[in-house]
């Protein structure tokens, strides 16, 4: 092969090229669908690399995606690179893709009440006997994105790390965070402490411009909302 045509492998082109790396940087948008292909086919052939074979059979099938997953595995199977077990894995794909349009959007958990809030953590908690916390996020619309337990056995500042708990946050997208906690004596009424914790997850939670919208307290059939106690 002459100098100047010698073919990188995927390992050796600059990193905001590489389909994994450019995924992990800048969202799945970003890549084309040769490129989303070749993260799932992994490697080539020696003549070419993995998006260049995925360029080559997408512009067989007239660069339509439909068109790619009425192929067979044998049909497939015929480009060199693509054995039967990559074959299979990019009709796997097509089918999902095809089921996914089939399916109707998840609905996310409501959680923009305290009833709300209680119901969704009492069959968590109701149960417990030592102390647990957990903290919702959620998003500009009050559903539920993650829940997420960050300390049992007890709740105090130093059991509960609030950057921890900004972390998930931001990771999460989240712009709505509420915290929950038990209190397995059965009384819902806050101590001085949950007042401190509270207190410093709401600094957090102004400084990084997420909303916090409150503290429930849960037992058995009763609860505690700082929200409505107004005390955030």
């Amino acid at each position: 092969m002459p100098e100047g045509k010698l073919k990188l492998n995927i390992n050796q082109w600059a990193e905001q090229d590489r389909p994994r790396e450019k995924m992990m940087a800048l969202g799945a948008e970003a890549l084309s669908n040769a490129e989303l292909l070749a993260i799932l086919i992994g490697s080539g052939s020696t003549e070419e690399s993995a998006v260049q074979l995925m360029q080559r059979v997408l512009h067989d099938c007239n660069n339509n995606l439909n068109t790619l997953g009425k192929k067979t595995v044998s049909e497939l199977s015929e480009y060199k690179g693509l054995g039967p077990a990559k074959a299979v894995t990019i009709l796997s794909a097509c089918e999902l893709g095809k089921r996914r349009q089939l399916q109707d959007a998840e609905t996310r958990t409501d959680l923009s009440s305290p009833v709300n809030i209680y119901e969704y953590m009492l069959p968590k908690m109701q149960d417990l006997d030592v102390e647990e916390a957990w903290i919702l996020l959620m998003n500009q619309n009050y559903r539920l994105i993650k829940a997420r337990r960050i300390s049992h056995g007890g709740l105090s500042e130093t059991s509960v790390d609030v950057r921890v708990i900004m972390k998930e946050a931001l990771l999460n997208n989240a712009t709505v965070l509420a915290l929950c906690h038990n209190h397995p004596s059965n009384n819902p009424t806050a101590s001085r402490n949950d007042d401190k914790i509270t207190e410093c997850i709401k600094k957090a939670c102004d400084t990084m411009r997420i909303f916090f919208l409150d503290h429930i307290i849960v037992t058995d059939g009763r609860y505690y909302s700082y929200r409505e106690e107004g005390k955030l």
